[in-house]
């Protein structure tokens, strides 16, 4: 890349930044996890303030539900891969910099391959799966993540795993939210989100990597910063470390497309673990066994001879019923419908 930072005069320009933190933006790899309404906005700010190099992360499609809050995108990309479309954006916005897509899913067999190329990981996912993964992973590999997350209203951001100066680190998900994966929390289409939290949460993000490239010393690190749009109110949160040790990756629970048990029906057995009224309102058939339950009829797997393949509405509460019963069974094939409902 050209040292011509002509571009960037008027962040030089601030007092303790200066052409070596352009320099060290510039230098810096910065991984993008999640192109939708928080990775849009925090990739357009670092591509903007010139991060050397911008992996971006994402294996969906753009939507018609999308346009409302991921503002790279418009109608005529619907269909298309968002990572493939982003990049495109931008590096038009700013062509002095190397954009890398990665149109794939993360699992606990590639994330440590990938994000051990970065400096920073951002990540903007929408299910607790993805952000306990991508947690778990940068710990081990000894890499800051910057959070975002955003329901309704509110929206949070830290630094995990930040580098102190005396050598240790600084809280990540595990120590601020126990056992969160095994946890239903709603997702943007079920629980809804105001558009412009998106941005506010995605900027944030983008501010506290700049930041903490540039090696700024009053960061998101051992604090949550928490905004409320509907009042205005923001506040931060000072965070305690646990005694929570990760030591390895938990491996990625496996998930099936409908059509793969449309084609052979007979080598399946299918459960709905919403609750009674959700399955009266609609179903794809299968037993209704709602996950809150679940743990008072476990003994009924133990003489299943077939896959069994767990739904809901969107694959949250499927995805915790498929671990619980893989730890009481461990050698029974569990799945959870890709996508849950939403996504036939």
């Amino acid at each position: 890349m050209d040292p011509n930072f002509e571009r960037y005069q008027c962040q030089i320009a601030l007092p303790g930044f200066g052409n070596k933190g352009q320099q060290l933006l510039q230098n810096a790899k910065v991984l993008i996890v999640g192109m939708g309404g928080l990775g849009c906005p925090a990739a357009q700010y670092l591509a903007a303030s010139g991060i050397g190099t911008l992996g971006l992360v994402d294996d969906d499609l753009i939507s018609l539900s999308n346009l409302h809050r991921q503002v790279l995108y418009g109608p005529q990309d619907i269909g298309n891969w968002k990572v493939e479309v982003a990049a495109e954006q931008l590096k038009m916005q700013n062509p002095e910099i190397n954009i890398i897509s990665y149109p794939i899913r993360l699992t606990s067999n590639n994330i440590m391959d990938l994000i051990n190329e970065y400096d920073l990981i951002l990540e903007g996912t929408d299910n607790l799966e993805s952000k306990c993964l991508i947690n778990d992973a940068s710990v081990l590999a000894g890499k800051p993540l910057v959070y975002g997350a955003i329901y309704q209203y509110e929206g949070q951001v830290s630094i995990w795993n930040a580098k102190l100066p005396d050598g240790t680190y600084s809280s990540n998900y595990r120590d601020v939210f126990h056992d969160i994966e095994n946890t239903a929390v709603p997702n943007c289409k079920e629980g809804g989100v105001i558009p412009s939290l998106a941005g506010i949460v995605g900027c944030m993000q983008a501010n506290e990597a700049i930041k903490y490239l540039t090696g700024m010393q009053d960061i998101l690190a051992g604090k949550l910063w928490i905004m409320d749009t509907s009042t205005g109110i923001s506040r931060i949160i000072k965070l305690k470390k646990s005694n929570i040790q990760i030591k390895a990756l938990q491996e990625s629970n496996p998930t099936i497309a409908l059509e793969e048990y449309e084609l052979h029906p007979e080598k399946f057995v299918l459960y709905d673990v919403r609750e009674p009224d959700e399955h009266e309102e609609f179903n794809i058939g299968g037993k209704n066994l709602p996950l809150n339950d679940l743990h008072q009829h476990l003994e009924e797997f133990a003489t299943i001879n077939a896959k069994v393949i767990l739904y809901c509405m969107s694959g949250k509460r499927s995805k915790i019923a498929a671990r619980v019963i893989k730890k009481a069974y461990p050698d029974l094939k569990v799945y959870s419908l890709k996508n849950g409902l939403l996504g036939l």
